[in-house]
């Protein structure tokens, strides 16, 4: 196989992140509890979210924000 063909096997084989995903998929990714996200959510804190009906979605994209947005950088003792 070329290049090409090997780079599309790979395309074809990984799997593919849904943009906008569930609490119980949040937990299983990132590892914030379901009961910390439903408390994020009444406090209206931390995450955006959107609601459908009964359904709640996290956007990938803002999840990543606040990870990136909370790093702590530690400091060297000398």
């Amino acid at each position: 196989m070329d290049t090409a063909q090997n780079t599309a096997v790979e395309a074809i084989k990984a799997p593919i992140q849904k943009e906008w995903i569930n609490p119980n998929e949040v937990h299983k990714e990132y590892g914030f509890s379901v009961s910390t996200l439903a408390k994020w959510r009444m406090d209206n804190k931390y995450l955006p979210f959107s609601k459908i009906g009964k359904y709640i979605k996290y956007k990938r994209s803002d999840i990543e924000y606040f990870l990136n947005s909370n790093i702590i950088k530690s400091v060297e003792v000398a």
